[in-house]
């Protein structure tokens, strides 16, 4: 068995301004896929600003592997419709946790991650200190849609006895 670097905790809190996939509204759910991992969230009905407020978990064995949002409209007799994807780029985060910090104030901003055309960041990204715990909040744009965004935020779990990072 493959060790563990450790885990990569997602809060999907948020969809923005979703595309609509069915005459008034959609049913939209996210995947996020990294290597062979594929963790599916709960679909919220007839929402195209939908408040997921779940915690997907990731167990990391090679860092360097993409993370992949997609975001699709639940239907019924059909395939599901794809809303859009962005690639979560966590790199910077990983980064941070390699550097052992602890014990910092509250709120203590690591690092800022600015939006580039590779990160899909709609805006200013910050890796922040909070509550003894370092987590990154990001408002990503979907990529392959009209429109749409979603809100997660990434924190980084510990297995004792894992490798690490």
């Amino acid at each position: 068995m493959e060790e563990l670097a450790g885990l990569l905790r997602i809060q999907v809190k948020k969809g923005i301004n979703l595309a609509r996939r069915d005459s008034r509204s959609s049913d939209p759910f996210v995947v996020i896929t990294m290597g062979t991992q594929k963790l599916k969230g709960r679909t919220v009905e007839n929402n195209c600003n939908p408040e997921w407020n779940e915690e997907l978990t990731l167990a990391l064995k090679h860092p360097n592997e993409p993370v992949l949002l997609i975001v699709y409209d639940k239907d019924t007799f059909t395939s599901h419709d794809k809303m859009g994807d962005a690639q979560i780029d966590i790199k910077l985060f990983l980064e941070v946790h390699k550097l052992g910090l602890q014990e910092l104030p509250d709120g203590t901003v690591i690092k800022r991650v600015l939006p580039t055309k590779e990160n899909c960041l709609s805006e200013e990204s910050r890796i922040v200190y909070h509550n003894g715990k370092i987590v990154q909040d990001m408002i990503l744009v979907l990529r392959n849609v009209e429109c749409g965004e979603v809100e997660i935020q990434l924190e980084w779990i510990e297995i004792p006895g894992g490798r690490g990072l």
